[in-house]
């Protein structure tokens, strides 16, 4: 008979199998339903259950009404590359907090930053319309009835796979939306900055034709510029950003006349941030009753 350790290390090669077999089908088909899943894998519901939540721990795949979504990563792009457990758990806490901005049938507009590529993993299956220059987050899209997704014509940029220049800034100009949505490289008391002149040009068209702009930021951007400046501090009307943001740089916000909602560690997530604030809104990330257009 196998030994105890034997045992464990058969399971664990079955429970490995199985998860790549079941990754390999959310990638290979975008979207799979329950009865699709149930047919698919030799496995108790229960145990395909708790294969889901491992792969929506990985941010791999959203389950959502009916069936299950692919959400990975777009492995060939550089931007994906650096996943750093710290460093992307950020992102994931501020795409969290942004998602809780957005409401059933708005018209969003994205851009193809990484953090908002993490807000677009926390938006699938919901009813919305999407416009995009970001074809890993189009991709992501595609497979829900739900989100009618607009691409955004122009040059594909190699390094994100999002389109520039004025194809896009050109289409831009026909459309309406309720919220931008923008990453940025660097954000200092001038303003906000990007790294490409051709993706500032293109952003600030993404600006001019929505409502409400949010920028979606972890504080290590603070205190930094890069090549060219999109805008004015003044000129965002919320910032998301996680709760390492210095008081310094939250009253900053505040002359700025900038909404800020903050992401709290998963250890705050239940209370109240440990650092004096001054402002209300600052005092916890659920606690957003301004307006966006405060």
């Amino acid at each position: 008979m196998p030994d105890g350790n034997h045992q464990v290390s058969l399971n664990n090669s079955a429970t490995e199998t199985r998860r790549a077999k079941l990754r390999e089908l959310i990638r290979s088909r975008g979207f799979l339903s329950i009865p699709d899943l149930r047919e698919a894998i030799p496995a108790s519901e229960s145990t395909i259950r708790r294969d889901l939540d491992f792969l929506e721990e990985q941010g791999e795949a959203k389950r959502t009404h009916g069936g299950v979504f692919c959400t990975g990563s777009s492995v060939g792009l550089p931007m994906f590359q650096d996943r750093r457990v710290g460093h992307w758990e950020r992102k994931r806490r501020i795409a969290n907090e942004a998602a809780k901005l957005i409401e059933d049938r708005d018209t969003l507009l994205l851009d193809g930053g990484s953090t908002t590529y993490e807000l677009a993993r926390q938006l699938i299956g919901r009813p919305l319309q999407v416009v995009t220059n970001s074809l890993p987050v189009a991709n992501l899209f595609a497979a829900s009835e739900r989100t009618d997704v607009i691409f955004l014509g122009g040059q594909v940029h190699h390094r994100t796979g999002i389109t520039l220049g004025p194809y896009a800034v050109q289409m831009l100009k026909g459309i309406r939306v309720q919220k931008a949505i923008l990453s940025v490289a660097g954000i200092d008391r001038r303003g906000y900055y990007n790294s490409n002149l051709l993706l500032v040009e293109t952003e600030q068209a993404m600006m001019q034709c929505a409502d409400q702009t949010i920028v979606v930021a972890d504080s290590g951007k603070f205190g930094r510029s890069s090549l060219v400046q999109l805008c004015e501090l003044s000129d965002i009307q919320r910032i998301v950003v996680d709760d390492e943001l210095s008081m310094e740089w939250r009253e900053e916000l505040m002359k700025a006349n900038v909404a800020l909602t903050l992401a709290a560690s998963m250890a705050d997530e239940s209370g109240p941030l440990s650092a004096p604030v001054a402002a209300p809104h600052w005092n916890n990330a659920s606690v957003r009753e301004n307006s966006l257009n405060s």
